[in-house]
């Protein structure tokens, strides 16, 4: 197992087997002090898989320098999966299985060599609400329209090795792999080392709240991963995040990490690991950190990482790991110096944050962007200046009870960021009851909804009896899954969408989610506001934004008597009391003791007994991609790409929501006509996110968000572009079309963080297959960086923002030079040529970052690098 063997060591407690730390740095003249907790892990990893010469030398030189330029290869012990980006990344492996069937090889080489944990949670969508129908019946809608996918996956899971499958129902991936799947110390016979992880969604960082260490990669790597390609990266700088004191009462977690996702933000830990510590971190639980570690992509890090403490194993006796169990991870995290109990010493770090626990206050943040704080006495001045400085919106008259700018049409308590934490879900039943105390009800045109992350979640409210508190404001349990937060709210009643149609209305939502970009949660809603589940269930209260929920009243009891929030805001003793009573291990054991059976719907779904799938010529979900035609077992270096057009020219802060957007299909774009042209109704179409099987679809939403503007198009919203040389408007679709069937390669132009948001493989699949070469932006995400490698697209970086002073229009035409000699980290020539003849010269920093990564893209991709792997043995 250990590829050196002479840095093994044997735990003493068990007489198990794993590579000394101690014995790596005094071989490599390292002080493991000196390194940061999730570093040692890394160090660890490295030594153990791809051990190097230069491996001491980089770690020494990142100890004196707090930096590096230099590549590693990092691999994960696991990865975690869901649905969305998980059944295409099966399809891509079923059509590996193809292609190398088709060259005499052997199909069944193409099998995960890495353990695998898919779960279904991202397919449940909120078309039932407010009613004890509405989780059987969103359920049955589930199956209905997902049969074709969730066939598809149980082919994988009887196909593939080392594939589990947890079922639809169950939970939200993040929340049952902190509950139940993860092990921080993993065992391999009597080898031990450390559980490591990455993951097909961006909020895998949630698991580092147990000092794993783990992070949110494209579908595209993930594969890779999953054939134990190791992940090239370089080793990156550390933030430290210093936490003092504690939190006041009244103050949730969620305050917390909105607090945390501000400050770093504008301090810039795009690409960094960020590490928390200090006195504060011991007065933090697991489910607290799990929602800091939750939201690490929401303030860019790869990860936000909390060392192994007392607290972790508290969670884990919790949630039902055995005592032995727990025994040995104490002992080896003592032994390997990954044991952070009382860990303050913040030289270790390149970087430093303070954050005093005692000055966070309750806050929410929007109407676009998770970073954008607003503590709750500002709320109301600041959404009105919202409606003019963001939304263009001079008329800002309203009404206390009509709909109007401001109102509230959507509430829910969702996503894994918060149901993971008891504290907030008791806290917000608690406010339900004490409302309903009040003689307070929601306000007749929100759609409320509840979305437990997992099973545990609703055994706990029912125990305390909270769930019908929650029920008579119409916070019923609507599924456990994914829901409003990605984009699956469901439509809103027809009378509300015709009022905000007609009046132009800025209508809002208040979710528990960790996204809110544009266009993400529901088409007909402009504003989206994040907030604590305890705030959602207030905010239903008011039915409006513009409110200042500190100092004016929710309502009028029964008295006539005016109630505020803190008349039914329960105090910290309260929770802490039910939480005792309530929150057991018999609820986590019980609840998952069945973990991979499912529904008597799930267990109907018939399976093909086959190593490769049978494709079904007329499906709408799944279909064979065209990543591989034509694929060879040589390979062509790149050339250079000559008189390339924009297909379409952004702004800041582009996520990949707005490049492939998630939720709802709209009935006249593209995708919806292709599907009507199949056959289907309005009603049949599901979402962008449950089509990610067919590539068919997903190139024709690609760059489709009804919020996305183009820079080419004057005061125009959603996916179109002007095409050159004709000048007309066009959806980018039908005009990445004509420049393909021209021969004319495509480059994109963003401004600052052009690919925020989620690791959404197909933000990189869509514009290959556009016919994308390039994509040329002033800053880019991490994860997005790597899709587009993964796909064979350029990523260059314009740093000084010359391009968006050129006053682009369509009619120019680029030039990339040095292609077939382009070098990671290198510079890369481009010429413009205008419509008058004019030449622009620029050079450009290439975003290919390490070596592998070059291999990679001299391959056209990833994926085809590691096919010519299998196709050469």
């Amino acid at each position: 197992m250990s590829i050196n063997k002479q840095y093994d060591d044997v735990l003493k407690s068990s007489g198990r087997r794993y590579l000394s730390l101690s014995k790596v740095a005094k071989d490599l003249q390292l002080d493991i002090e000196a390194l940061p907790f999730s570093l040692r892990v890394v160090l660890e990893n490295v030594m153990r898989n791809n051990p190097d010469v230069k491996t001491g030398e980089i770690f020494r030189s990142w100890q004196q320098h707090k930096t590096s330029d230099a590549e590693i290869f990092y691999q994960p012990v696991r990865v975690l999966m869901q649905d969305f980006t998980g059944v295409p990344a099966v399809v891509d492996l079923a059509t590996m299985r193809d292609v190398i069937a088709k060259h005499g090889g052997d199909p069944q080489k193409i099998t995960p060599l890495s353990p695998v944990d898919l779960v279904i949670d991202h397919s449940v969508s909120v078309d039932h609400y407010g009613s004890n129908e509405a989780f059987t019946r969103n359920m049955q809608l589930e199956f209905a329209r997902n049969r074709e996918r969730y066939q598809l996956l149980k082919w994988a899971q009887a196909s593939f090795d080392n594939f589990r499958v947890v079922p639809p129902g169950t939970g939200i991936c993040h929340q049952v792999n902190l509950e139940y799947l993860a092990r921080v110390v993993w065992q391999d016979g009597d080898y031990l080392y450390p559980d490591t992880l990455v993951g097909t969604d961006s909020h895998t960082t949630m698991i580092n709240a147990l000092g794993i260490l783990g992070w949110g990669v494209g579908g595209i790597e993930a594969e890779a991963a999953m054939l134990r390609q190791p992940i090239s990266m370089l080793l990156p700088e550390v933030c430290g995040v210093r936490l003092t004191g504690r939190l006041s009462e009244g103050v949730t977690a969620t305050d917390l990490v909105l607090r945390i996702v501000e400050t770093l933000r504008a301090k810039g830990v795009v690409g960094k690991f960020v590490e928390y510590f200090g006195d504060g971190v011991a007065n933090l639980q697991v489910a607290e950190r799990a929602t800091i570690a939750n939201m690490a992509p929401e303030y860019g890090a790869t990860c936000g990482f909390f060392p192994v403490d007392n607290q972790t194993i508290d969670y884990l006796r919790l949630t039902g790991h055995d005592d032995q169990h727990l025994a040995m991870i104490e002992d080896y995290c003592r032994q390997q110096r990954l044991w952070g109990e009382g860990h303050d010493r913040a030289s270790i770090y390149s970087d430093l944050v303070d954050i005093d626990l005692a000055t966070v206050v309750p806050a929410i943040a929007g109407p676009k962007r998770p970073q954008d704080l607003i503590p709750l006495p500002q709320v109301k001045q600041t959404f009105t200046d919202q409606l003019s400085k963001v939304f263009n919106v001079t008329d800002k008259t309203t009404t206390a009870d009509n709909l109007h700018h401001g109102s509230v049409v959507i509430c829910a308590i969702t996503s894994c960021t918060n149901t993971s934490n008891p504290s907030v879900m008791i806290t917000a039943g608690l406010v339900a009851r004490k409302a309903l105390a009040k003689g307070l009800q929601t306000k007749q045109w929100i759609k409320t909804s509840l979305a437990p992350g997992s099973q545990v979640v609703s055994e706990y409210l029912q125990d305390s009896q909270l769930q019908n508190d929650l029920d008579q404001l119409g916070f019923h349990n609507v599924g456990y899954g994914c829901t409003t937060c990605i984009g699956n709210s469901g439509e809103l009643a027809d009378e509300i969408k015709e009022k905000i149609a007609k009046d132009n209305l800025v209508v809002c939502s208040v979710l528990s989610g960790n996204r809110n970009f544009e266009g993400r949660i529901n088409q007909d809603v402009k504003a989206n506001f994040l907030a604590s589940p305890p705030l959602v269930v207030a905010y239903a209260l008011v039915g409006r934004i513009d409110i200042d929920l500190v100092n004016d009243p929710l309502g009028i009891d029964r008295q006539g008597n005016p109630v505020y929030l803190r008349d039914i805001w329960p105090d910290d003793h309260e929770v802490q009391q039910i939480i005792s009573s309530v929150v057991k291990q018999e609820l986590f054991i019980k609840r998952y003791q069945d973990v991979f059976k499912g529904s008597d719907d799930w267990r109907d779904i018939s399976l093909t007994d086959s190593s490769r799938y049978q494709w079904q010529p007329d499906s709408t979900y799944i279909r064979k991609p065209t990543f591989f035609r034509g694929l060879t077992t040589t390979v062509n270096e790149p050339q250079d790409i000559k008189g390339a057009r924009v297909l379409v020219h952004l702004g800041d802060s582009v996520t990949t929501d707005h490049i492939s957007p998630a939720g709802a299909i709209k009935a006249d774009s593209p995708a919806g006509r292709y599907l009507q042209e199949h056959g289907l109704a309005r009603q049949d179409f599901n979402s962008y996110g449950a089509r990610r099987g067919n590539h068919e679809v997903m190139m024709r939403g690609t760059f489709a968000n009804i919020r996305i503007k183009n820079l080419m198009l004057n005061n125009v919203e959603g996916g179109f572009t002007r095409h050159a040389p004709s000048g007309e408007q066009l959806s980018i679709y039908e005009a990445a079309e004509r420049y393909r069937q021209s021969g004319t390669p495509l480059v994109v132009i963003a401004g600052q963080n052009y690919g925020s948001g989620s690791s959404r493989d197909w933000a990189a699949k869509g514009p290959a297959l556009l016919g994308v070469k390039v994509v040329v932006c002033a800053s880019i995400e991490r994860i997005h960086r790597s899709n587009l490698i993964g796909m064979g697209i350029l990523p260059l970086e314009d740093r000084d923002r010359r391009l968006t002073n050129l006053n682009l229009t369509g009619d120019e035409t680029f030039t990339f030079l040095n292609l077939a000699t382009i070098k990671a980290g290198g510079t890369i020539p481009c010429q413009i040529t205008f419509a008058d003849n004019r030449v622009q010269q620029l050079t450009l920093t290439c975003r290919i970052d390490t070596p592998n990564e070059l291999a990679y893209y001299r391959h056209g991709g990833i994926l085809s690098y590691v096919l010519r792997n299998f196709l050469s043995e």
